[in-house]
């Protein structure tokens, strides 16, 4: 008796939890700018991977199953190929889902044809993409906007601290060029006045006049780091990095732990830039 009594009071206290919004999102940062406004009333999925490029990443089965009980979908909305690719496809299998644009009112810049998609990249763009998100929180869950509220100014504070630090930290490199395999940092270089230098564009791998152009360019610029990041080939910024004695140093834009990750890259490029 004693065990039917525990166990129908463990049943009855389960029952009792409240359920979790299920958010589903494309990128690892936007995770935690949705865990940092949902807090324990979110559950937050992520299609594309560590590791994984969002240039070529397919959705698993598995994923695919998710997004149909989702309650929320947030893209990053400013042409991530994956989201080129596969945003119609999502968005048919769970019409219900709200579709969050979590860049709407960033400036997007222009990159080759189109727009640079690494909005997330300025601490500035995160605080507005944040927002975004607490407006479909609130939207799809009212009963608890205080809180969202709540969360949402905390991690605003943390996202403007962030910015001030690092242009502390590039203060005095203002101006300065850097280079990098896949172009990723332009908002980043936009924001505290610093010159991007890509090996490869628009996804593809820089011809043997261009690569000569670059080598010349980083000598002039006296040149000696070449960021490169996980989800792309370094061989191109390898090469280069021979070239003009210098070293290839590995910087992650879609790293989950968003804050803390851009405080180690900010030190990355204050050592990296001269």
């Amino acid at each position: 008796m004693a065990i039917v009594a525990t166990s129908g009071c463990m049943e009855e206290n389960s029952s009792d939890k409240p359920e979790k919004i299920t958010v589903i999102v494309s990128i690892l940062p936007q995770a935690e700018f949705v865990e940092k406004v949902g807090g324990e009333h979110v559950e937050t999925i992520v299609m594309i991977p560590p590791g994984g490029s969002p240039a070529t990443y397919e959705p698993t089965s598995s994923q695919l199953k998710e997004l149909s009980k989702a309650e929320i979908y947030v893209k990053v909305g400013s042409g991530l190929p994956f989201e080129k690719v596969w945003l119609e496809k999502i968005k048919d299998i769970n019409e219900d889902m709200l579709l969050v644009n979590s860049s709407k009112g960033i400036d997007l810049r222009p990159m080759g044809e189109g727009m640079d998609p690494h909005v997330w990249n300025d601490p500035n763009n995160a605080i507005i993409m944040v927002d975004n998100i607490y407006k479909a929180l609130t939207e799809v869950d009212p009963s608890n906007e205080e809180t969202y509220t709540q969360n949402r100014d905390s991690y605003t504070e943390e996202l403007k601290s962030l910015d001030r630090e690092i242009q502390e930290t590039l203060e005095n490199k203002a101006g300065n060029s850097f280079m990098v395999y896949h172009p990723a940092w332009g908002y980043f270089a936009e924001r505290y006045d610093l010159n991007m230098v890509p090996i490869e564009t628009e996804g593809k791998e820089a011809s043997a006049r261009q690569l000569s152009e670059i080598i010349t360019f980083a000598k002039q610029e006296n040149i000696t780091v070449i960021f490169v990041q996980a989800q792309f080939s370094t061989q191109s910024a390898e090469a280069v990095a021979e070239e003009i004695d210098g070293k290839v140093v590995k910087v992650d834009p879609l790293a989950r732990n968003y804050t803390d990750n851009m405080y180690k890259v900010s030190e990355a490029f204050r050592e990296g830039l001269k």
